[in-house]
């Protein structure tokens, strides 16, 4: 892999045979509950249940694995609301060196806390206001090695991994999949399941879902082209807030996917209710908006079978609580 070759099979199952031992081989789980009322079979992939409490450090530790022993002495830069954050944080640790990560100031508390607790060292920035990467140039001057959380081979492979978990586990199942749906921010999670399941089985349809208003991918889809999202939104989908998707992401996505969908916050907070409810799992706004998706209508349930991979579960405890009383 060069540095902007899109990854291929091959890269996905080399970091699946590098990571295996050290990562969670996260399960099929299903809810008869939630069955009846999309009127398919629905089974979800808990990545909630991963090393760092999301998918994110599969890419990681296959990024910081991809450096030179030289390149990981002189340390690991990265920017996160939180998530990739961890995965470095906890990747770094285990290799040794030095993480220095830039995270927004309004991340969420216990996703700080966490990077922290591992080891590194966190700069805040203003997401709003501030450019991530004059934030970190320093220390990218000082000769640390930039570990991107989307646009990179080695990190979209990791993430690729997911897509070969819960293609053998549902072959296991006996099922077919007609389609799997995935949240978005950058497309690094979608761009490397998109890889490992179109490979399995083409005719699976994958679809990317973001928030309304940072549904930049879904647009891009639609103009054949990379599109930036307007400023002046929020979301309360911290994790999956990007500016617009990246170069090798877009390609990738571009080929794969079947299409994006956009939720409303709402949807994705009645989303997080019912993974509580009917799958007991505590999983964080930007990691159930592919379940908020099945509510949408744009996607053909009846009768089909459907993979829903709940990329998080990092959310602070008063957020999840209003969440979970309104």
């Amino acid at each position: 892999m060069t540095t902007m070759t899109p990854p291929g099979i091959a890269d996905i199952h080399a970091a699946a045979a590098l990571l295996s031992g050290l990562i969670v081989e996260t399960p099929l789980i299903e809810s008869q509950e939630l069955n009846k009322r999309f009127g398919a079979r629905i089974l979800f992939k808990p990545e909630t249940l991963q090393r760092t409490g999301s998918f994110k450090f599969r890419g990681a530790y296959n990024k910081l694995s991809s450096l030179s022993e030289e390149e990981r002495s002189r340390g690991v830069v990265a920017f996160s609301s939180g998530n990739h954050a961890q995965g470095v944080a906890a990747a770094a640790a285990m290799f040794g060196v030095k993480a220095v990560i830039a995270m927004p100031a309004d991340a969420p508390a216990m996703k700080i806390a966490n990077v922290r607790k591992m080891g590194a060292e966190v700069v805040p920035f203003d997401r709003f206001r501030d450019d991530r990467m004059t934030v970190i140039r320093p220390y990218l001057e000082e000769g640390m090695a930039l570990v991107p959380p989307f646009d990179d081979p080695a990190i979209i492979a990791g993430q690729g991994t997911i897509g070969l978990e819960l293609m053998r586990q549902a072959k296991a199942l006996g099922v077919s999949l007609d389609a799997v749906v995935v949240p978005c921010g950058g497309g690094g999670l979608s761009s490397g399941i998109s890889v490992a399941v179109k490979d399995a089985s083409p005719g699976t349809a994958v679809w990317a879902v973001e928030p309304e208003h940072f549904d930049d991918t879904r647009r891009s889809l639609a103009a054949g082209t990379r599109v930036s999202n307007e400023p002046g939104h929020a979301s309360i989908c911290d994790a999956i807030l990007t500016a617009e998707p990246g170069l090798i992401t877009f390609e990738i996505n571009r080929r794969n996917l079947a299409g994006g969908i956009a939720v409303s916050d709402k949807a994705t907070a009645q989303a997080m209710r019912d993974a509580m409810a009917y799958l007991k799992l505590v999983v964080e706004p930007g990691g159930c908006v592919a379940l908020a998706a099945l509510s949408s209508g744009e996607i053909d349930l009846s009768g089909k079978c459907v993979a829903v991979v709940l990329s998080g579960g990092n959310v602070d405890f008063g957020t999840y609580a209003g969440i979970m009383a309104a």
